[in-house]
């Protein structure tokens, strides 16, 4: 037998931001709880809106499945005497297991014998079961900052104002921060409010249903895209959906109406980004552009709720508007009076950081990294002039009214200001790219001058803020430096930038040391950074899917160069099952096992005398000033199966030299051959770190 199962957690409004995430814990929390407990069911889904989170289970089994445990007893030779006959600690523990003596068994474990009492568990009532591990599912959900009211001990997303929790038509009954489970629940706030008594689970969606509430999320998302489709037709517009303001106004309504807005077109003169931000981001409509993509006088908001009264919402969302783009207007009017060059002075009383100086210190930094980055990817004169140009002017923005107003553009508008003032489109691009990513997942720069100038500015702050003793611990990063770190890296994989990553933190720390601001020694401070990235770089490529024993082998030799990095464990990934490179692996790893008792003796050629060793010797002469140029000029391929010529050599060395022999000058020689194998293949990788199961 198998009936639904419907728990409903009323709750005040939940942030629209964190609803899918925490539909999904709830969903992963009920999978494992009824795996545990045994029962089973043939569908699980989790659903929700401003002001519940829903757990439907479909055909939940009404009882916990039965199963035989055996449990570990004394050992046999304690229970049972020489003529076989149960002792005291047999029939001891036949007793307290509720069984017969006579069906004991014996078994190993533990590399004894044992006697085990076999046991039927028999299936529980589901009901039973569910009452007690619903409360504690739903405590064990965790959230980033909890809340608790009254004078309850428990702490959830939301306060807690209702319970439904039904199977089939049966009530599972508990407590839970002083709210009882009912078969109540409650509509739409204003359209419906309620309470509704429920009779059953498949009541309770057409009650819902009737209370101007939709219940599943994709549902209501759809809803919207829908309406505001047709909307946007009748203007022979499209919407601008994006994933996440969709996303989050599907989880601000219960029964969305989608409505069509406008406001007056002379604020199509203001940079579209001026426009769509207010929108999005502060009022969360979503714009409308024409067939060409660009940005027509209307917008997409939804209501929460029918279409009653959608003039009168109109109207309102319509004046809200119009008052934050006449503020943008004037703000973008009032920035124009002043040239971003001429805003370069006012950043010197702007503060950076406490203790990092100002702005205008950051800039000037911006620009020798700048300068010096141009020089390691090989930037010709005028594109590093273009490139520390806008490292001058980066920060300018930062003092303008539309940055202060709405902080999100910063870099967008001060790539406005730079167009409006004439400044080169490279140096804009730059300006705009410059806090890119700005968070998982979000767009990489994609022109080279602002990816270093994302990459400098970056580096600059991570460097700063170590140099101050703020070093992320933990779970404790409030200056967002893992994430500065992490984009650093994908910046550098994602546009295949060639340069030392720690030859930047040096300059880095220079800089700072040259403004007198560095609070700690600067070679202390340079390594702490180098570590950080290595340990973002580590991150980055395993979740490119790398290995972790390829990073293992790659990150020694190559981590202060993270694209030869990530080209190298890409190389080694890819020849890891060919032959010839497993044989290599092997006479490497053969190889460094002796050399590691090498000393720092003096490799003398002369002292060479058997043929394999004076063989090895001149594959080594040739390999060693062609392998190094090899890799320096990124052939890694060419380099691996010119090493992959040593395996011979070494096979052969190994078969007729003796290294260890009792005359110590001759063993350290030829263990100072080794050595220089050795050497000589880490360039390539630590292939020791390689392991061979898949």
């Amino acid at each position: 037998m198998s009936c639904d199962l419907v728990v409903e957690i009323g709750c005040e409004e939940i942030p629209a931001r964190l609803m899918s995430a925490t539909l999904a814990q709830l969903k992963a929390r009920t999978e494992e709880m009824l795996a545990k407990q045994r029962l089973g069911f043939c569908k699980l889904e989790t659903m929700g809106t401003p002001r519940r989170l829903v757990l439907v289970v479909r055909n939940l089994a009404d009882k916990t499945k039965a199963r035989q445990i055996k449990i570990k007893g004394p050992p046999a030779k304690a229970a049972f005497d020489a003529s076989g006959q149960p002792t005291p600690a047999a029939l001891g523990f036949a007793r307290s297991q509720g069984v017969e003596v006579s069906t004991l068994t014996q078994g190993s474990a533990n590399g004894g014998q044992y006697v085990f009492a076999l046991k039927h568990e028999p299936g529980r009532p589901a009901k039973e079961v569910l009452a007690r591990e619903l409360p504690v599912l739903i405590r064990s959900l965790s959230f980033t900052r909890p809340m608790r009211w009254g004078e309850q001990d428990l702490k959830f997303i939301r306060p807690i104002r209702w319970l439904l929790v039904l199977m089939g038509h049966e009530l599972i009954e508990f407590s839970l921060g002083g709210i009882q489970s009912d078969r109540c629940t409650y509509g739409h706030r204003f359209l419906a409010p309620g309470p509704f008594t429920v009779a059953d689970t498949e009541g309770y969606f057409s009650c819902l249903e009737k209370g101007y509430v939709i219940l599943d999320p994709n549902k209501r998302r759809e809803l919207i895209r829908n309406q505001g489709d047709l909307l946007a037709q009748t203007i022979n517009g499209r919407v601008l959906w994006t994933k996440d303001l969709l996303e989050e106004v599907t989880f601000l309504v219960e029964y969305p109406t989608a409505f069509m807005g406008s406001f007056a077109k002379e604020y199509l003169d203001l940079p579209s980004i001026a426009v769509i931000t207010p929108m999005q981001d502060h009022q969360r409509y979503f714009p409308v552009v024409n067939p060409d993509g660009d940005l027509l006088p209307y917008f997409i908001a939804v209501k929460n709720g029918t279409a009653d009264h959608l003039d009168l919402v109109r109207v309102g969302n319509e004046k809200v508007l119009r008052a934050r783009l006449a503020d943008a207007r004037f703000f973008f009017r009032e920035d124009q009076k002043m040239s971003p060059s001429e805003r370069v002075e006012g950043l010197r009383q702007v503060v950076f950081q406490e203790g990092l100086g100002t702005l205008h210190d950051k800039s000037r930094r911006l620009v020798s990294l700048a300068r010096f980055l141009a020089k390691q990817v090989g930037l010709d004169q005028a594109a590093s002039s273009l490139l520390q140009r806008a490292a001058y002017l980066a920060k300018t923005d930062l003092t303008t009214n539309m940055v202060n107003e709405f902080p999100e553009l910063q870099g967008l508008m001060g790539r406005e200001y730079a167009l409006l003032a004439g400044e080169p489109e490279m140096v804009a691009e730059a300006i705009a790219e410059q806090y890119l990513p700005r968070f998982a997942e979000d767009d990489l720069p994609s022109t080279q001058s602002g990816a270093l100038l994302a990459v400098a500015d970056k580096i600059d702050t991570i460097t700063g803020c170590f140099s101050q003793g703020l070093v992320p611990t933990g779970s404790e990063d409030p200056y967002g430096l893992r994430r500065l770190g992490t984009g650093s890296i994908n910046i550098v994989l994602g546009l295949e930038l060639d340069f030392s990553l720690p030859d930047l933190v040096d300059k880095a720390t220079l800089f700072y040391q040259e403004q007198d601001l560095m609070a700690r020694s600067a070679p202390e401070v340079a390594a702490e950074v180098n570590e950080f990235l290595t340990h973002r770089l580590r991150i980055a490529l395993e979740t490119r899917g790398i290995r972790y024993d390829v990073v293992d082998a790659v990150l020694p030799v190559l981590a202060s160069n993270p694209n030869r990095a990530y080209q190298r464990a890409q190389l080694i990934s890819t020849l890891r099952e060919e032959p010839f490179f497993i044989d290599l692996v092997r006479a490497v790893i053969r190889v460094g096992n002796l050399a590691r008792q090498a000393g720092e003796g003096k490799f003398l050629p002369e002292l060479l005398a058997e043929p394999a060793e004076l063989n090895l010797y001149e594959r080594y002469q040739e390999l060693e000033p062609v392998v190094p140029k090899l890799l320096d000029q990124g052939h890694g391929l060419e380099a691996i199966e010119r090493l992959a010529s040593l395996t011979e050599p070494v096979d052969r060395f190994f078969t007729d030299v003796m290294v260890m022999v009792e005359d110590q000058t001759v063993r350290d020689n030829r263990l100072a051959l080794l050595k220089k194998i050795r050497d000589l293949a880490l360039l390539a990788g630590d292939f020791s770190q390689l392991v061979s199961e898949p």
